[in-house]
């Protein structure tokens, strides 16, 4: 019961912080899955491709009815991302889950610093030619790392999508979840067959629960965005990912050494 009750609080977080921000309410599930389910560390990223990418899609629909949706960024940016995902998560069979959860630490820090930066002037939409190079190489590094460590990425897709992209921010957010939902879903096929080879097994009880009440989470979230300050959220959401980045160090760091 209590772990039912941490599962649903957990969920709720992530959809909202996906529905306010737009990003990082990903790079929450697998802390929760970790230490407030208490699963291995290799079944909580496996698990939570599948969460991140259910979760993601759902968000996007109300993008995908209003037409915000970039197409062509989309698979500029998500082809290469999914290629990078699949590698990642091949890689991840090389790589102990103490480490890739060290490394997802690290992802934490550098999704703090977007977070927390302080905020100059607004994107302005500019008339330069969309860097086609730039594009594809970020969403191949963002894809890798989204295989490595089971985090959509939002906090790095965004900024590549506005600065390098040329978008408006609230298009680079809608084809943001549709790259999300791509490149994690391609990269939980990876995770789950490598998962299968270990003889482990996947809890689609507790998934299924976070992607219902994340979905709705994210519903709501977005419904708030308009009455909540989104520089006060994301400097919260800033100080709590400093503050988690700093624990799970704390507490994986010493079973490398």
């Amino acid at each position: 019961m209590s772990i039912s009750i941490f599962v649903i609080l957990g969920a709720i977080a992530i959809g909202l912080s996906l529905g306010l921000l737009g990003s990082g309410g990903s790079i929450l599930t697998v802390p929760v899955l970790v230490y407030l389910v208490g699963q291995d560390e290799k079944i909580a990223i496996a698990s939570s491709m599948f969460i991140v990418a259910s979760i993601a899609g759902l968000g996007a629909l109300p993008y995908l009815k209003q037409k915000l949706i970039d197409w062509k960024v989309v698979w500029l940016f998500g082809i290469p991302g999914m290629i990078g995902t699949y590698a990642g998560s091949w890689l991840t069979s090389y790589i102990s889950g103490t480490m890739q959860f060290a490394i997802f630490a690290v992802v934490m820090l550098m999704a703090s610093y977007f977070m927390l930066k302080p905020k100059t002037k607004e994107v302005v939409q500019t008339t330069t030619k969309r860097s086609v190079v730039k594009i594809i190489s970020d969403g191949l590094m963002v894809g890798v790392l989204t295989g490595i460590v089971g985090v959509g990425g939002g906090f790095l897709i965004i900024p590549a999508l506005v600065l390098l992209g040329g978008l408006p921010m609230r298009v680079a957010v809608a084809s943001s979840l549709v790259i999300i939902m791509l490149k994690s879903y391609i990269g939980f096929i990876k995770h789950f067959d490598l998962i299968k080879t270990a003889g482990l097994a996947l809890d689609w009880q507790i998934i299924g629960l976070m992607v219902l009440i994340g979905g709705i989470g994210s519903f709501i979230g977005n419904k708030l965005s308009s009455r909540i300050p989104q520089d006060k959220l994301k400097k919260g959401f800033g100080v709590f990912l400093v503050i988690m980045a700093l624990y799970i160090l704390f507490k994986e760091v010493p079973k490398l050494l």
